[in-house]
């Protein structure tokens, strides 16, 4: 603003001179005191070129001008977004990633896994005692309680997120639409972007989590089934043959 008020001043500076010029100018004749002589057309032409010069002068201020709301634009555009919200996402997501590794018995390993099912589910030792299928079956139920809650907490640390995403989408929408220049209204829309991102995450480890439980409750199941079959026929190995058979 400066700028233009000193381009403006200078302007009118010379306007007023070239005004003062013509408004001095002695009155027309051929003679002078002194015997100068004195030439109309002369001094019409000279009037014309400084007319010119002037209106050249304003081009040439005008163009600054132009140059300067050009640079003003630019700065703005270079201005960047004073919101972030971008080290509060990183905490959340790792709070997430926290519930995640908190995880009781069957972690989310894949060697931990195969070692586990390879034990408790996949070849179960159905020669065993009756005390060590009882104490295998009781293994199974509890890997399948703690992941359900495992999964509940990574569903309810999701849920806990909810409030601070709405909080920031509601600051970054009003960042974006107070944006003073394109900068700030594109880190506004990178960071809805991250929001985002960090929802979707949420949503990925809550899928995970209860991924997990619903498959070593079925796993579960279906072990109890083969023991289960293995313990009836025992007993029916077991059972006295010379017991009478029951009648209708």
């Amino acid at each position: 603003m400066t700028f233009r008020k000193n381009l403006n001043g200078l302007a009118g500076g010379i306007a007023l001179a070239v005004a003062g010029v013509v408004a001095t100018a002695p009155e027309p004749a051929h003679a002078q005191f002194g015997g100068v002589v004195y030439d109309p057309s002369n001094y019409a032409q000279n009037v014309l070129t400084a007319a010119r010069t002037l209106e050249q002068i304003n081009n040439e201020i005008r163009m600054l001008q132009n140059q300067a709301t050009s640079l003003v634009n630019e700065a703005r555009n270079l201005q960047s977004l004073p919101l972030n919200i971008v080290q509060p996402l990183q905490e959340q997501i790792q709070q997430t990633q926290q519930l995640l590794q908190q995880a009781q018995r069957i972690a989310y390993d894949v060697r931990e896994i195969e070692t586990t099912f390879e034990a408790q589910y996949k070849n179960i030792p159905l020669g065993a005692s009756q005390q060590a299928m009882v104490t295998s079956a009781e293994a199974r139920w509890q890997n399948s309680v703690a992941a359900f809650e495992d999964a509940l907490k990574v569903q309810a640390g999701a849920v806990a997120n909810i409030e601070g995403s709405r909080e920031a989408v509601s600051s970054l929408l009003g960042a974006s639409q107070s944006a003073a220049g394109a900068l700030q209204a594109a880190q506004a829309g990178n960071q809805l972007l991250a929001l985002q991102t960090r929802q979707l995450a949420d949503l990925t480890a809550t899928m995970a989590a209860m991924g997990r439980a619903q498959a070593l409750d079925a796993a579960e199941r279906a072990a109890a089934k083969a023991q289960a079959r293995e313990q009836l026929r025992r007993f029916l190995a077991t059972r006295p043959r010379d017991l009478p058979a029951k009648s209708d």
